[in-house]
Protein backbone atom coordinates (compact mmCIF):
# COMPACT_ATOMS: atom_id res chain seq x y z
CA UNK A 1 0.00 0.00 0.00
CA UNK A 2 2.84 2.39 0.87
CA UNK A 3 4.41 1.68 -2.49
CA UNK A 4 1.14 2.44 -4.30
CA UNK A 5 0.79 5.71 -2.37
CA UNK A 6 4.30 6.72 -3.33
CA UNK A 7 3.54 6.15 -6.98
CA UNK A 8 0.39 8.23 -6.72
CA UNK A 9 2.29 11.06 -5.06
CA UNK A 10 4.90 10.89 -7.78
CA UNK A 11 2.18 11.13 -10.40
CA UNK A 12 0.57 14.11 -8.69
CA UNK A 13 3.98 15.73 -8.47
CA UNK A 14 4.47 15.37 -12.20
CA UNK A 15 1.07 16.94 -12.86
CA UNK A 16 1.97 19.88 -10.61
CA UNK A 17 5.23 20.42 -12.48
CA UNK A 18 3.39 20.66 -15.79
CA UNK A 19 0.98 23.20 -14.30
CA UNK A 20 3.88 25.26 -12.98
CA UNK A 21 5.54 25.25 -16.39
CA UNK A 22 2.40 26.56 -18.07
CA UNK A 23 2.72 29.62 -15.85
CA UNK A 24 5.99 30.96 -17.20
CA UNK A 25 7.19 33.68 -14.85
CA UNK A 26 10.98 33.40 -14.88
CA UNK A 27 13.12 33.15 -18.01
CA UNK A 28 16.89 32.75 -18.29
CA UNK A 29 18.87 33.79 -21.35
CA UNK A 30 22.31 32.43 -22.12
CA UNK A 31 24.24 35.15 -23.91
CA UNK A 32 23.93 38.91 -23.49
CA UNK A 33 24.81 40.00 -27.02
CA UNK A 34 22.53 42.06 -29.23
CA UNK A 35 20.05 39.21 -29.68
CA UNK A 36 20.11 38.26 -26.00
CA UNK A 37 19.53 41.88 -24.99
CA UNK A 38 16.65 42.25 -27.43
CA UNK A 39 15.00 39.04 -26.26
CA UNK A 40 15.42 40.08 -22.62
CA UNK A 41 13.91 43.52 -23.27
CA UNK A 42 10.95 41.96 -25.09
CA UNK A 43 10.25 39.44 -22.32
CA UNK A 44 10.69 42.00 -19.52
CA UNK A 45 8.32 44.35 -21.37
CA UNK A 46 5.67 41.64 -21.04
CA UNK A 47 6.04 41.70 -17.25
CA UNK A 48 8.24 38.61 -16.83
CA UNK A 49 11.48 38.38 -14.85
CA UNK A 50 14.63 37.68 -16.85
CA UNK A 51 18.11 36.49 -15.94
CA UNK A 52 20.94 36.98 -18.45
CA UNK A 53 24.04 34.80 -18.15
CA UNK A 54 27.29 36.24 -19.53
CA UNK A 55 30.86 34.95 -19.58
CA UNK A 56 32.35 37.57 -17.25
CA UNK A 57 31.72 40.89 -15.53
CA UNK A 58 33.23 42.91 -18.39
CA UNK A 59 30.72 41.41 -20.82
CA UNK A 60 27.91 42.12 -18.36
CA UNK A 61 28.91 45.76 -18.04
CA UNK A 62 29.17 46.18 -21.82
CA UNK A 63 25.79 44.50 -22.37
CA UNK A 64 24.09 46.59 -19.69
CA UNK A 65 25.44 49.80 -21.18
CA UNK A 66 24.45 48.83 -24.72
CA UNK A 67 20.92 47.84 -23.68
CA UNK A 68 20.39 51.06 -21.71
CA UNK A 69 21.70 53.21 -24.57
CA UNK A 70 19.48 51.39 -27.05
CA UNK A 71 16.42 52.00 -24.90
CA UNK A 72 17.37 55.63 -24.29
CA UNK A 73 17.42 56.12 -28.06
CA UNK A 74 13.86 54.80 -28.10
CA UNK A 75 12.95 57.43 -25.50
CA UNK A 76 14.45 60.15 -27.70
CA UNK A 77 12.21 58.92 -30.54
CA UNK A 78 9.14 59.07 -28.26
CA UNK A 79 8.58 55.32 -28.61
CA UNK A 80 9.34 54.61 -24.93
CA UNK A 81 9.03 56.51 -21.66
CA UNK A 82 11.58 56.83 -18.86
CA UNK A 83 9.27 54.96 -16.50
CA UNK A 84 8.97 52.10 -19.00
CA UNK A 85 12.76 51.92 -19.24
CA UNK A 86 13.11 51.72 -15.47
CA UNK A 87 10.37 49.10 -15.22
CA UNK A 88 11.95 46.91 -17.91
CA UNK A 89 15.48 47.16 -16.52
CA UNK A 90 14.22 46.34 -13.02
CA UNK A 91 13.04 42.95 -14.29
CA UNK A 92 16.39 42.05 -15.91
CA UNK A 93 19.10 40.56 -13.71
CA UNK A 94 22.62 39.51 -14.69
CA UNK A 95 25.02 36.77 -13.62
CA UNK A 96 28.18 34.96 -14.64
CA UNK A 97 27.12 31.76 -12.86
CA UNK A 98 25.33 29.21 -15.03
CA UNK A 99 23.97 27.50 -11.91
CA UNK A 100 21.82 30.56 -11.22
CA UNK A 101 19.40 29.45 -13.95
CA UNK A 102 18.32 26.42 -11.90
CA UNK A 103 14.89 27.85 -10.98
CA UNK A 104 14.01 29.11 -14.47
CA UNK A 105 10.81 27.97 -16.16
CA UNK A 106 12.32 28.45 -19.62
CA UNK A 107 15.94 28.85 -20.71
CA UNK A 108 16.76 30.55 -24.02
CA UNK A 109 20.17 30.04 -25.58
CA UNK A 110 21.27 33.04 -27.67
CA UNK A 111 24.96 32.47 -28.41
CA UNK A 112 26.92 32.22 -31.67
CA UNK A 113 25.91 29.79 -34.44
CA UNK A 114 28.33 27.09 -33.33
CA UNK A 115 27.19 23.48 -32.84
CA UNK A 116 29.91 22.59 -30.36
CA UNK A 117 29.24 25.66 -28.21
CA UNK A 118 25.47 25.17 -28.19
CA UNK A 119 25.73 21.46 -27.40
CA UNK A 120 28.18 22.15 -24.57
CA UNK A 121 25.78 24.72 -23.10
CA UNK A 122 22.72 22.47 -23.40
CA UNK A 123 24.53 19.55 -21.78
CA UNK A 124 25.53 21.76 -18.84
CA UNK A 125 22.01 23.15 -18.52
CA UNK A 126 20.55 19.65 -18.59
CA UNK A 127 22.35 18.88 -15.33
CA UNK A 128 21.36 22.17 -13.65
CA UNK A 129 17.79 22.89 -14.68
CA UNK A 130 14.67 21.34 -13.18
CA UNK A 131 13.25 18.34 -15.09
CA UNK A 132 10.28 20.23 -16.53
CA UNK A 133 12.25 23.25 -17.76
CA UNK A 134 12.03 23.85 -21.51
CA UNK A 135 15.20 24.70 -23.42
CA UNK A 136 14.92 27.07 -26.38
CA UNK A 137 17.58 27.76 -28.99
CA UNK A 138 17.60 30.99 -30.99
CA UNK A 139 19.46 29.26 -33.81
CA UNK A 140 18.80 30.54 -37.32
CA UNK A 141 20.36 27.69 -39.31
CA UNK A 142 21.34 24.72 -37.13
CA UNK A 143 19.54 21.41 -36.49
CA UNK A 144 17.53 21.41 -33.27
CA UNK A 145 17.38 17.61 -33.35
CA UNK A 146 21.15 17.34 -33.30
CA UNK A 147 21.31 19.75 -30.37
CA UNK A 148 18.48 17.95 -28.53
CA UNK A 149 20.23 14.59 -28.96
CA UNK A 150 22.91 15.81 -26.55
CA UNK A 151 20.35 16.16 -23.72
CA UNK A 152 18.08 13.96 -21.63
CA UNK A 153 15.02 16.10 -22.39
CA UNK A 154 14.56 15.78 -26.15
CA UNK A 155 10.83 16.38 -25.80
CA UNK A 156 11.46 19.77 -24.17
CA UNK A 157 13.85 21.22 -26.76
CA UNK A 158 12.45 23.73 -29.26
CA UNK A 159 13.69 26.56 -31.45
CA UNK A 160 12.56 30.18 -31.42
CA UNK A 161 14.28 32.18 -34.12
CA UNK A 162 13.89 35.84 -33.22
CA UNK A 163 14.78 38.53 -35.75
CA UNK A 164 16.73 41.70 -34.99
CA UNK A 165 15.68 44.17 -33.67
CA UNK A 166 13.77 41.76 -31.46
CA UNK A 167 11.55 44.31 -29.63
CA UNK A 168 10.25 45.67 -32.96
CA UNK A 169 9.88 42.58 -35.17
CA UNK A 170 6.53 40.88 -34.41
CA UNK A 171 7.62 37.53 -35.84
CA UNK A 172 9.29 34.50 -34.32
CA UNK A 173 9.88 31.24 -36.17
CA UNK A 174 8.93 28.22 -34.05
CA UNK A 175 11.09 25.21 -34.90
CA UNK A 176 10.09 21.77 -33.76
CA UNK A 177 12.83 19.16 -33.39
CA UNK A 178 12.21 15.49 -34.16
CA UNK A 179 11.25 14.60 -30.56
CA UNK A 180 9.70 17.90 -29.42
CA UNK A 181 6.40 17.12 -27.69
CA UNK A 182 3.02 18.61 -28.55
CA UNK A 183 2.88 19.93 -24.99
CA UNK A 184 6.14 21.83 -25.41
CA UNK A 185 4.91 23.37 -28.67
CA UNK A 186 1.63 24.40 -27.04
CA UNK A 187 3.38 26.02 -24.07
CA UNK A 188 5.87 27.96 -26.21
CA UNK A 189 3.15 29.15 -28.60
CA UNK A 190 1.38 30.68 -25.61
CA UNK A 191 4.67 32.13 -24.38
CA UNK A 192 5.32 33.71 -27.80
CA UNK A 193 1.85 35.30 -27.77
CA UNK A 194 2.41 36.59 -24.24
CA UNK A 195 5.56 38.45 -25.28
CA UNK A 196 3.84 39.90 -28.34
CA UNK A 197 5.17 37.63 -31.07
CA UNK A 198 3.37 35.80 -33.85
CA UNK A 199 4.83 32.29 -33.90
CA UNK A 200 5.18 30.85 -37.41
CA UNK A 201 5.69 27.05 -37.26
CA UNK A 202 8.39 25.72 -39.59
CA UNK A 203 9.89 22.35 -40.32
CA UNK A 204 13.42 21.78 -39.15
CA UNK A 205 15.52 22.54 -42.21
CA UNK A 206 18.65 24.67 -42.71
CA UNK A 207 17.74 28.35 -42.67
CA UNK A 208 14.03 27.78 -41.97
CA UNK A 209 12.05 30.54 -43.76
CA UNK A 210 13.54 33.94 -43.04
CA UNK A 211 17.27 33.14 -43.11
CA UNK A 212 17.01 30.93 -46.17
CA UNK A 213 15.04 33.56 -48.09
CA UNK A 214 17.10 36.62 -47.12
CA UNK A 215 20.63 35.19 -47.50
CA UNK A 216 20.57 34.92 -51.34
CA UNK A 217 19.32 38.53 -51.56
CA UNK A 218 22.11 39.82 -49.33
CA UNK A 219 24.69 37.73 -51.18
CA UNK A 220 23.57 38.98 -54.60
CA UNK A 221 23.64 42.61 -53.45
CA UNK A 222 27.23 42.02 -52.31
CA UNK A 223 28.11 40.55 -55.73
CA UNK A 224 26.63 43.62 -57.45
CA UNK A 225 28.88 45.79 -55.27
CA UNK A 226 31.94 43.56 -55.79
CA UNK A 227 31.49 43.62 -59.57
CA UNK A 228 31.38 47.43 -59.59
CA UNK A 229 27.89 47.67 -61.08
CA UNK A 230 26.78 50.29 -58.56
CA UNK A 231 27.80 51.87 -55.26
CA UNK A 232 26.58 50.51 -51.93
CA UNK A 233 24.42 53.61 -51.50
CA UNK A 234 22.76 53.21 -54.89
CA UNK A 235 22.22 49.46 -54.50
CA UNK A 236 20.32 50.04 -51.27
CA UNK A 237 18.45 53.05 -52.68
CA UNK A 238 17.33 51.05 -55.72
CA UNK A 239 15.92 48.27 -53.55
CA UNK A 240 14.20 50.71 -51.20
CA UNK A 241 12.56 52.69 -53.99
CA UNK A 242 11.95 49.78 -56.33
CA UNK A 243 10.60 47.24 -53.84
CA UNK A 244 9.49 49.37 -50.90
CA UNK A 245 12.19 48.00 -48.58
CA UNK A 246 12.56 49.88 -45.31
CA UNK A 247 16.33 49.25 -45.44
CA UNK A 248 18.46 48.19 -48.38
CA UNK A 249 20.13 44.75 -48.34
CA UNK A 250 23.61 46.03 -47.50
CA UNK A 251 22.45 48.12 -44.55
CA UNK A 252 20.28 45.17 -43.54
CA UNK A 253 23.37 42.93 -43.47
CA UNK A 254 25.23 45.55 -41.42
CA UNK A 255 22.34 45.60 -38.93
CA UNK A 256 22.35 41.82 -38.59
CA UNK A 257 26.11 41.73 -38.00
CA UNK A 258 28.37 40.68 -40.86
CA UNK A 259 29.94 37.92 -38.79
CA UNK A 260 26.47 36.48 -38.20
CA UNK A 261 25.56 36.77 -41.88
CA UNK A 262 28.79 35.01 -42.81
CA UNK A 263 28.04 32.20 -40.35
CA UNK A 264 24.55 31.75 -41.84
CA UNK A 265 25.89 31.66 -45.38
CA UNK A 266 28.66 29.24 -44.49
CA UNK A 267 26.26 26.85 -42.76
CA UNK A 268 23.79 26.92 -45.67
CA UNK A 269 26.62 26.52 -48.19
CA UNK A 270 28.12 23.59 -46.26
CA UNK A 271 24.73 21.95 -45.69
CA UNK A 272 22.91 22.51 -48.97
CA UNK A 273 25.85 23.01 -51.34
CA UNK A 274 23.97 25.51 -53.52
CA UNK A 275 26.01 28.39 -55.06
CA UNK A 276 23.52 31.08 -54.00
CA UNK A 277 24.62 30.52 -50.40
CA UNK A 278 28.38 30.59 -51.02
CA UNK A 279 29.72 33.55 -48.96
CA UNK A 280 30.78 36.53 -51.02
CA UNK A 281 34.54 37.30 -50.90
CA UNK A 282 33.82 40.91 -49.95
CA UNK A 283 31.87 39.72 -46.92
CA UNK A 284 34.75 37.48 -45.86
CA UNK A 285 37.17 40.42 -46.21
CA UNK A 286 35.09 42.74 -44.04
CA UNK A 287 34.73 40.10 -41.32
CA UNK A 288 38.49 39.45 -41.35
CA UNK A 289 39.01 43.18 -40.85
CA UNK A 290 36.50 43.12 -37.93
CA UNK A 291 34.25 45.53 -39.81
CA UNK A 292 31.09 43.79 -38.67
CA UNK A 293 28.46 46.43 -39.38
CA UNK A 294 26.57 48.68 -37.00
CA UNK A 295 27.88 46.98 -33.86
CA UNK A 296 31.47 47.98 -34.71
CA UNK A 297 30.62 51.24 -36.45
CA UNK A 298 31.64 50.08 -39.92
CA UNK A 299 30.66 47.45 -42.45
CA UNK A 300 29.41 48.20 -45.95
CA UNK A 301 28.71 51.68 -44.51
CA UNK A 302 30.07 53.74 -41.62
CA UNK A 303 27.76 54.51 -38.69
CA UNK A 304 27.52 57.05 -35.89
CA UNK A 305 26.83 56.21 -32.23
CA UNK A 306 23.08 56.11 -32.93
CA UNK A 307 23.49 53.54 -35.71
CA UNK A 308 22.79 56.04 -38.51
CA UNK A 309 24.77 55.95 -41.74
CA UNK A 310 27.48 58.61 -41.97
CA UNK A 311 27.15 60.24 -45.38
Amino acid sequence: MAEEKLKLEDLLGNVQRVEELERIDYVAIIGGGIMGQGIAQTIASAGLDVLIVEVDEDHIKASQEHLKLSMEREISRWSMTQSELKSILSRIKWTVELKDVADSDVIIEAVDEDYDLKIKIFQALDKIARPHTIFISNTSTLSLTRIADATNRKDRIIGMHFLNPVPKVPLVELIRALDTSDKTVEIIKKFAAKIGKKAIPVYEYPGFITTRAIVPLLNEAMHILLEGIATAEDIDLAMKLGYNFKNGPLEMADSMGLDEVLAWMQTLWDTLGEPRYRPNPLLRKLVRERKLGKKTGEGFFKYDADGKIIK
